[in-house]
């Protein structure tokens, strides 16, 4: 067999068997909350297989949910998903109404997309008394009824503690991603002549995250107490020089990264940017981060989120320093395991 005649061979091979692994992929129907809904077409977007479906979001004269599930008949024996954002308590009871009725339409079987699990900075008790809510919100999650394919998959994205896998029930099973490829992706965009370093504004971050981003020379900050205030300071590396990327599983408001930001170009930092999958911003905490036309200095060059938090991403629009980067592709993906 000549050369030419083995590689035509080979390559209507990888064609064949590309297109039979397109063709087993799953089709699920994604439905969505209302304030995913810019996240979810854009999910639909990345993939074929995956097919929009509505619900009438209404309420009854006391406010409480009157809701409908469009397509009810048409979902039997097919791949369901929800995407859900709990951004408040006020809006957790509609869609869990919503997540505890769709596995018992007779599904093949049910994924509940939560990017975001909004406790998870609450997931211990320190003293009597304290309230582990994390805790709390892994139990509704774990209590989704079973669909006909088994439990459902549950899939959520850099979420703030590691041992917080560990609340779910069997009656689930968690899928725990990432943001971080995302990242990487955009670094490497950036013009080749910079030298990135990436930077933990803790220990605990650099727990979740440094064996991602072991490529990058690493800085690695801490928190300290000094009467009743909490000081950051530089406990390793050297940021000298550098485009400094701080990077955290989410952002509140935002204390403790300008306080590293304070520290880093204090030590030599040429550029300091910011990373947090989840920008959370209560009260419009955001706005301390824009870059104002008053002349004043520009503190982050750049302040990369995910679309994570929705709310947040129609509200910093394109406003420098923030960048986007969707998890789209990434929940697209999930979803076909």
């Amino acid at each position: 067999m000549s050369e030419n005649a083995a590689k035509n061979i080979m390559e209507n091979k990888i064609c064949k068997d590309a297109i039979v692994s397109e063709l087993q992929k799953k089709k699920v129907h994604l439905f969505y909350c209302l304030e995913c809904e810019e996240l979810a077409h854009n999910i639909a977007a990345a993939s074929d297989h995956i097919t929009l479906q509505s619900i009438n979001w209404r309420s009854f004269a006391d406010g409480f949910p009157n809701l409908f599930i469009n397509n009810a008949h048409e979902i039997r024996g097919q791949h369901v998903a929800f995407l859900a954002s709990f951004s408040s308590p006020a809006v957790i009871f509609e869609q869990i109404s919503v997540i505890y009725l769709l596995p018992r339409l007779f599904v093949a079987s049910f994924t509940l997309v939560l990017p975001f699990f909004p406790t998870g900075s609450f997931e211990r008790m320190e003293e009597e008394g304290d309230v582990a809510t994390a805790f709390t919100m892994a139990r509704i999650v774990s209590n989704i009824p079973i669909s006909r394919g088994g439990p459902t998959s549950v899939v959520i994205y850099d979420i703030h503690a590691l041992q917080e896998r560990f609340y779910f029930a069997d009656q689930v099973l968690p899928l725990f991603e990432t943001g971080i490829p995302l990242l990487t992706k955009r670094l490497q965009q950036l013009p080749q002549n910079e030298k990135i370093i990436v930077a933990f504004p803790d220990d605990g971050a650099w727990k979740r995250f440094h064996k991602l981003l072991d490529q990058y020379p690493t800085v690695v900050c801490t928190k300290v107490r000094e009467g009743d205030k909490r000081i950051v300071r530089l406990k390793e590396g050297n940021p000298a020089g550098c485009h400094v990327v701080i990077v955290d599983d989410l952002v509140q408001s935002g204390g403790t990264l300008i306080e590293c930001q304070k520290v880093l170009a204090a030590h030599g930092a040429a550029k300091v940017s910011a990373y947090v999958t989840h920008g959370v911003f209560p009260k419009s905490s955001w706005e301390r981060f824009t870059h104002k036309s008053n002349g004043l200095e520009e503190a982050f060059a750049y302040f990369w989120i995910t679309d994570s938090c929705p709310q947040t991403v129609k509200a910093i629009g394109n406003k420098a320093p923030f960048e986007v980067l969707s998890l789209a592709g990434s929940i697209a993906d999930a979803l076909q395991i």
